[in-house]
């Protein structure tokens, strides 16, 4: 069933191109899935795909052939953590809309990844688990998302279970977040006497059904909340405080305001459970008919339109080895203005090289499809041994360069070392692409004796993720030393000179070292040495982010 309400662009014909390429344009819906670990996030972008036509059973996706492939999660380590470890790209057409779904990971450990794909997308869903409320990590990617202004849909999920009040879940959004809340339905019942949801913008109530273990599409009946058949099914006391709720919230509640949603002050909210497929379709046709289409990038203080002429775009992803059949290299573009064809060449402005875009893939997890065609708003997955790193613009532009990708600096350390001297080659071929995907950072000492890897990240997790991909993925063993520090400082001459290590007057237990672009930084093992270090060298400063 697809919402009345919901109007996406349809494929119409054009005498112009650019009638055409606008059209195309306003199909894209480019969003991501954001939610503290466990919050159903994971379960919720399988149960839309289900929903979207992209899945014939939930855990499965429809391949040649009838293969069962991972949808999401497709990473080892990640079926064995039962967590989202790295970003994953779903993309399917559903309603007349183009959508580009990023599968975001949930813990905070993995943050990093996630910040950078939500420089990527238009919109983002946030999952909340309706019997705990808001929770540490959704309230750190609500932030972030805010001060990008990309608009927010809430989904309290888990309604089948035990939890908070209702209103008190929509108060928590305002008082906690600061921000509007609206809800679009409302639950009939919650934990076991939980029968469905009530359409606000329709005010038709939609029983559901259960399934075996939320596997097909669950059954709906539809009609009014005063109907002899709901009152059959749901408990007298359970129908009755759902409808004073109603009026408390018609009453009380933010009104519908589309153009508040889309400058992100009001989140439409919506109750279901993911797992049951409860509420999935309202949310996923109500989404796509409020969500925007591409806008604007700004690029060194230029609006750059998603129909300017020429093709402009950035990288935020870069992934190797997503499948073992395939030992190579993909670079994931979002395209922010124009027409992408396959074998088009571009430049990469921050090398000034031209490079051939010939080996263009969809992605849907694992599986592949060549791509000739996509337009301002899509994810394209470029495959190849290019020297583009995470950040990059491609553009036929020469001047354009987007300034899209955040940085944050590591808060934990540890040296890597290799302990099997036969594969070093392995260690450091494999060392060298994860760290040019960004699953970590890394830094060299040249004044150490021994010359071993040290790495950085937000948390220590990433370092597991780092030895698992060594020995699963390039055979190398790798031992980890965890390293003292926890706070990381660049650091310059003010009088533009070069910096000379050795006239560097250190307090105890600081170190010094080079990032990965070779910038001198300083290493601290807690707060108050800095505050020497300062005292200590007059003629140096520091900053918190990369000079």
């Amino acid at each position: 069933m697809i919402c009345r309400s919901y109007m996406c662009a349809t494929r119409v014909v054009h005498t112009k191109p650019l009638d055409y390429m606008q059209d195309e344009i306003k199909r894209r819906r480019t969003f991501a899935i954001i939610s503290h670990p466990d919050a159903g996030k994971t379960t919720l972008t399988e149960k839309l795909l289900l929903y979207g036509g992209a899945l014939s059973l939930a855990g499965s996706v429809t391949a040649r052939k009838n293969q069962r492939a991972a949808t999401s999660d497709w990473m080892e380590l990640e079926k064995q953590r039962g967590i989202s470890i790295s970003s994953t790209v779903l993309q399917f057409e559903y309603g007349g809309c183009v959508v580009n779904l990023l599968d975001t990971p949930g813990h905070k450990d993995f943050s990093e990844d996630t910040y950078r794909v939500l420089t990527a997308v238009d919109a983002a869903i946030m999952v909340i688990d309706a019997g705990k409320g808001i929770e540490a990590q959704t309230r750190k990617l609500f932030e972030v998302c805010r001060r990008r202004g990309v608009p927010i849909f809430t989904f309290f999920n888990k309604l089948d279970r035990p939890t908070l009040d209702p209103l008190a879940l929509l108060d928590e959004l305002e008082s906690v977040l600061g921000i509007g809340a609206c809800a679009m339905n409302w639950p009939l019942g919650t934990g076991p006497e939980f029968r469905g949801v009530l359409d606000r913008r329709t005010q038709e109530v939609h029983l559901f059904q259960r399934t075996a273990r939320g596997a097909h599409r669950a059954p709906v009946r539809v009609g009014g909340i005063k109907d002899d058949f709901v009152k059959e099914i749901m408990d007298p006391t359970a129908l009755e405080r759902t409808i004073d709720e109603l009026a408390m919230v018609d009453g009380a509640g933010h009104a519908f305001d589309r153009p508040a949603i889309e400058r992100g002050e009001l989140t439409p909210v919506f109750f279901g459970s993911a797992s049951n497929n409860f509420g999935v379709q309202l949310l996923l046709d109500a989404f796509l008919d409020l969500a925007p289409p591409p806008r604007h990038r700004m690029a060194q203080g230029i609006s750059i339109e998603p129909d300017a002429k020429g093709f402009s775009g950035f990288i935020f992803k870069i992934q190797a080895n997503m499948d073992p059949r395939h030992r190579d290299r993909i670079y994931f573009i979002r395209i922010v203005s124009g027409k992408f064809e396959r074998d088009m060449q571009v430049l990469n402005t921050r090398s000034g090289k031209k490079v051939r875009l010939s080996n263009s893939q969809k992605l849907f997890a694992q599986e592949r499809q060549t791509v000739d065609v996509a337009y301002a708003g899509d994810v394209v997955g470029v495959v190849g041994n290019h020297d583009f790193l995470i950040g990059d613009t491609l553009a036929e532009n020469p001047a354009l360069k987007f300034e899209e990708i955040p940085y944050f600096p590591p808060e934990c350390f540890a040296f890597l070392q290799n302990p099997v001297t036969a594969k070093f080659k392995q260690f450091r071929e494999g060392l060298t692409q994860l760290l040019a995907e960004g699953v970590v950072q890394g830094y060299s000492m040249p004044h150490s004796v021994q010359r071993v890897p040290l790495l950085g990240a937000i948390g220590p997790l990433q370092f597991e993720v780092v030895q698992y991909r060594l020995q699963s993925e390039y055979n190398a063993e790798s031992r980890l030393e965890p390293a003292q520090w926890r706070i990381i400082r660049w650091i310059r001459t003010k009088d533009g000179s070069p910096f000379i290590n050795g006239n560097t007057d250190l307090p105890s237990g600081v170190a010094t070292a080079l990032d990965g672009q070779e910038r001198p930084v300083a290493l601290f093992p807690e707060v108050w040495p800095i505050k020497f270090f300062t005292e200590r060298n007059p003629n140096l400063e520091i900053s918190e982010f990369p000079f």
